[in-house]
C-alpha cells in the first residue's frame, strides 16, 4: 500500500465505472462524477458493475499513477452513496484499506474517539499568504 501523507483525501465513485477507462477517461470522471480536481493529488477509486475490479487514479505532480486490482474469486463490498446527490464517497486510508482487504463497512461500526481534522481551509490560506 502506498504510504500517503494525512493531507490526501481518498474519494470513491459511486455505483460502476467502465474498466476500459484509463487515466483521461477517468480524470474526466473525477471531474464530472466526483466533483474533484483529478490534479489536487487526491485518490480517486473507481470499481466496476461486477464488483471485482477497481481502480485508482493519482497525480503526484509529475503525471499520472492508475492502480488496478482485479479479484481472481469474491467481490469487493462497495459502499453505497448515503442519497442520489452524492457525487462522491470521501472515506479515511483505514476505510481503503479495509475495502482492499475484503471488509464490507456496511456491517461495521466505528468507536467513538477524538480525532483532530486537518485543517484544510487554514492550509490553503497559508500557503496563499507565503506566495
Amino acid at each position: 500500500m502506498l504510504s500517503l501523507p494525512p493531507t490526501v483525501r481518498i474519494f470513491l465513485a459511486p455505483g460502476a465505472t467502465d474498466m476500459r477507462k484509463q487515466f483521461d477517461g477517468l480524470a474526466g470522471l473525477t471531474t464530472t462524477v466526483i466533483g474533484q480536481d483529478p490534479l489536487s493529488g487526491h485518490l480517486f477509486v473507481f470499481c466496476n458493475r461486477g464488483k471485482n475490479r477497481l481502480k485508482i487514479l493519482y497525480f503526484d505532480s509529475t503525471g499520472y499513477w492508475l492502480f488496478a486490482k482485479r479479484l481472481e474469486k469474491g467481490t469487493f463490498a462497495w459502499p453505497q452513496p448515503v442519497d442520489v446527490t452524492t457525487r462522491g464517497i470521501e472515506m479515511t486510508h483505514a476505510e481503503l484499506a479495509l475495502i482492499l482487504g475484503g471488509i464490507d463497512l456496511a456491517n461495521t461500526s466505528r468507536r467513538r474517539w477524538w480525532r483532530r481534522e486537518v485543517a484544510r481551509e487554514n492550509n490553503r490560506e497559508l500557503s496563499a499568504t507565503r506566495s
